[in-house]
């Protein structure tokens, strides 16, 4: 398995189109579901200077589409078919329980104007889309995390390179890295290890957090202020990770003097098996992805 990163994941801010130098690409973009991430994605896009009036949504919740266009200045749809019928882009931002009858909806359209369709939603397979949309679609599957909603993401995608074109690849990069950071797979399956790791990371990390502030309070601090400490210790962390050319285990060892309380802490967690439970409960979450995955495809067929 090969995994390609983004050469610059340190300033995720910096700009995001890799085909017009630091110019907002002009591709007109339709979001097919105006949720969390979709909104996500077009802040992201809005901050980066694209042009809103290139972006279409297409919703069944009308507040939610009038609430998308007075707060970016968005063009909203009618419907799905009116949403894509210019689009050089197509995000596919609904939940995976209904995407095949939207997908099967716009069949004919994607056939008839090749857009570029990128995927967000979790667990659904390319073969599946390439179904519903007819197939031999420039399709680009991603799973983007939670943090997007702060443009403090990572997304992962993949795509067939013999129907993906390296400008489609490029501008689907672009996009996603509007909400943070991005990196490629080439091995499909790998992306049920992406969902275990970083897709359902940030609730590992906050189950972590969750422990040391409770800690924290046990051992005697208030609980506004142990909750304060822990945040500010793992965005700390975090970002001294982010902006290091050395590995955490580098950084571990740098704050860990010999014989004192680090160390202490660290042995505990150690003889308690930490590192077996991590891989395990990785482990657990993978193969519930792939569970999930053979059961959509099942259901929808």
């Amino acid at each position: 398995m090969t995994t390609k990163f983004d050469t610059n994941i340190t300033d995720p801010k910096r700009s995001k189109n890799l085909l017009l130098g630091n110019r907002p690409f002009s591709a007109t973009v339709a979001f097919i579901g105006g949720g969390n991430m979709a909104t996500s994605l077009i802040s992201g896009l809005v901050a980066d200077g694209h042009d809103p009036q290139h972006i279409f949504v297409s919703d069944p919740e009308h507040e939610r589409l009038a609430t998308l266009a007075a707060r970016f200045g968005t063009r909203s749809a009618d419907n799905n078919i009116d949403a894509i019928s210019k689009a050089d882009v197509v995000i596919l931002a609904v939940k995976p329980q209904v995407i095949q009858p939207v997908c099967e909806a716009l069949q004919a359209t994607v056939q008839r104007h090749r857009p570029l369709v990128i995927s967000i939603a979790a667990g659904v397979r390319e073969i599946y889309l390439q179904r519903w949309l007819g197939g031999n679609v420039p399709l680009v599957r991603t799973m983007p995390n939670i943090p997007a909603m702060l443009q403090a993401g990572a997304t992962v995608l993949h795509a067939d390179y013999s129907i993906v074109a390296t400008k489609q690849r490029d501008l689907a990069e672009s996009i996603m890295r509007s909400v943070g950071i991005t990196c490629w797979v080439e091995d499909e399956t790998q992306m049920d290890t992406v969902t275990a790791l970083s897709g359902s990371g940030p609730a590992y990390l906050f189950l972590v957090m969750e422990a040391m502030e409770q800690a924290g309070i046990d051992l005697g601090l208030e609980p506004r202020t142990a909750q304060l400490l822990t945040i500010q210790t793992a965005l700390g962390a975090a970002r001294m990770a982010m902006e290091s050319e050395e590995p955490p285990a580098i950084l571990r060892e740098r704050v860990t003097s010999r014989g004192g309380t680090t160390e202490q802490a660290l042995k505990i967690f150690e003889d308690g098996g930490l590192r077996t439970l991590f891989s395990q409960a990785l482990a657990g979450a993978k193969a519930r992805s792939e569970e999930l995955s053979n059961v959509l495809g099942e259901t929808n067929g």
